[in-house]
């Protein structure tokens, strides 16, 4: 009823539709391959006793053909449900391959291995945070970018014609009209005040007492602050006696100087010009300097008892 060379010389010879050639190698797309080679040890149509291993939705199950359910296609393959353990799988695999082919039970075991890291590594994955990507296509997107500047137009419009009407509705242009929404005009005025709560609380704020501060005194800062302040009145004693000394001294030499123009003014106005006259420049007196006059505090004993009592 079913001869395992002839199939095999008809799907390597002939059509095979889960064939998948290369220029290196052929593989075989069968879900049941066991090592995903088109060759006559793994091809899983050509061998009438077959296992393979198969992982559905993060389980691994033993998938077993015999040849005593051929009749049964519906019944063909025997499924085994294999524990996470992977110790404990292989010792399954072992227990239910005890007579079948050294080659068949050690590609499964390769199977099991493999499937069991590939499925460790996506427990791994799934729960760090990774970034999906997501196609956009071009047109949907130039759309949707139109369609948002549209409604900001429309939003900014319809704000406005809002603003506008609530005004007039505020100034009393349209009087007593008994359709009017006066939820949005309620709502405005409700703004408005907490707006002034909040400015009325920040004066408040502004109005209380500043806080009082305490600082520490500095010895010593008090007397340099005397002894520069004598200093400087002694530098300004000096200064003014220098100042008249050389007042007195400027105002003999200006009557000198008016005396000697008095008598040589009408010889030079005969001998030169109006215009080749030259006044001599007179000096400008200094600035007399502030006058600081300081106090002194003498301190008094103050008389005893008896002195008083006399």
């Amino acid at each position: 009823m079913q001869h395992d060379e002839i199939i095999w010389q008809v799907i390597n010879q002939g059509h095979c539709s889960y064939k998948a050639k290369t220029q290196q190698q052929t593989f075989c797309r069968n879900p049941y391959n066991v090592t995903g080679l088109c060759n006559r040890s793994s091809c899983p149509l050509a061998n009438s006793r077959y296992a393979t291993i198969r992982e559905i939705d993060g389980v691994l199950y033993l998938y077993m053909k015999s040849i005593e359910r051929a009749h049964a296609p519906r019944d063909l393959w025997e499924r085994i449900k294999l524990p996470k353990n992977y110790a404990k799988a292989l010792e399954l695999i072992d227990k239910h391959m005890v007579h079948w082919p050294k080659f068949l039970v050690h590609k499964n075991k390769q199977r099991l291995t493999k499937m069991t890291q590939y499925l460790i590594r996506r427990r791994r994955l799934a729960l760090r945070i990774q970034p999906k990507l997501v196609t956009v296509p071009t047109k949907l997107e130039k759309r949707e970018k139109a369609r948002e500047a549209k409604a900001e137009v429309a939003a900014k419009l319809d704000r406005a014609i809002e603003k506008e009407l609530l005004e007039r509705l505020k100034a009393g242009t349209y009087g007593d009209i008994p359709n009017v929404p006066w939820r949005n005009y309620e709502r405005v005025l409700d703004m408005e005040a907490e707006k002034g709560e909040l400015q009325d609380e920040a004066e408040e704020e502004d109005e209380e007492d500043p806080e009082v501060e305490y600082v520490e005194d500095y010895e010593g800062e008090d007397e340099d602050d005397l002894e520069d302040f004598d200093q400087l009145a002694e530098e300004e004693y000096e200064d003014e006696e220098e100042y008249e000394e050389e007042e007195e001294a400027e105002r003999r030499r200006l009557n000198m100087t008016s005396a000697k123009r008095g008598l040589t003014s009408a010889s030079k106005r005969g001998a030169l010009g109006a215009d080749d006259l030259e006044d001599e420049p007179q000096k400008k007196p200094k600035r007399r300097k502030a006058h600081v006059e300081v106090e002194y505090e003498e301190e008094r004993e103050q008389p005893s008892l008896a002195q008083l009592a006399f």
